[in-house]
């Protein structure tokens, strides 16, 4: 399968991203080659920094792929990066409004289209004190149980020691090292002829975010808490 090209736009966001998180903290990437080098495939990471975003767009640029987020659509109002994210084809998400459905239609179009999407599943930073995920969004099982494509999980972990988005702290010294994990594809053809209740997609979305826990828990060297973290703001399924 021919691999999708960048193009203009994904070429002046990695001028712009490449640099910065160079500057920020060194990156490492452990187990980089599993991820597929061409074709749909669903990117499964963890959240807890506003810097992941630019970390893992140039974790997965740098391994031959051009990633597509999905963000906050306000994101898209602001100057210049609106054009930016428009012209790199990233995928706006639209919460609590009437277009909720839309970012997902754009993402199973992506996948279908041989792109790789990557999605946060906890759909904000994690509000667990100490950076493990909280309860995740079903729509991750409801791109990963309709597209034949790979679904690798994968965590990363240092960029909230360089912002925090929540204590509102920056600190970029010393210099931090964000390492990134790279997981197997999981499995999910026992799910696949299952209607898709919602105890399916809540089992599939922990079963994904419970391989994103053990990678990370591998990363920071701990034992992962059972579960994950209950906010009640990210309750809601969609």
């Amino acid at each position: 399968m021919v691999r999708e090209k960048g193009g203009f736009w994904v070429g002046v966001a990695a001028a712009i991203v490449y640099p910065m998180s160079a500057a920020l903290g060194r990156r490492r990437t452990v187990h980089g080659e599993r991820l597929p080098r061409s074709g749909g495939t669903l990117l499964v990471m963890n959240h807890v920094s506003h810097l992941d975003p630019c970390y893992d767009a140039v974790f997965v640029h740098s391994h031959g792929r051009v990633p597509h987020l999905l963000g906050k659509h306000s994101l898209w109002n602001v100057p210049i990066m609106g054009s930016i994210l428009r012209g790199a084809k990233q995928i706006p998400v639209y919460r609590g409004t009437t277009d909720a459905q839309q970012s997902l239609r754009a993402a199973h179009e992506a996948l279908a289209g041989g792109q790789l999407v990557l999605i946060y599943p906890e759909g904000t930073i994690t509000r667990d004190p100490d950076g493990w995920p909280m309860t995740s969004r079903t729509g991750v099982a409801r791109l990963a149980l309709q597209h034949e494509g790979p679904v690798i999980p994968a965590a990363r972990w240092g960029t909230r020691e360089i912002y925090d988005g929540y204590s509102k702290k920056f600190r970029p010294l010393p210099r931090k090292t964000v390492v990134t994990l790279v997981g197997e594809p999981v499995d999910l053809s026992a799910y696949r002829d299952q209607p898709q209740t919602l105890a399916l997609l809540r089992e599939v979305t922990d079963l994904l975010m419970g391989e994103v826990k053990d990678l990370l828990a591998d990363i920071r060297g701990e034992q992962a808490p059972e579960g994950f973290h209950d906010s009640a703001k990210n309750r809601d399924e969609n």
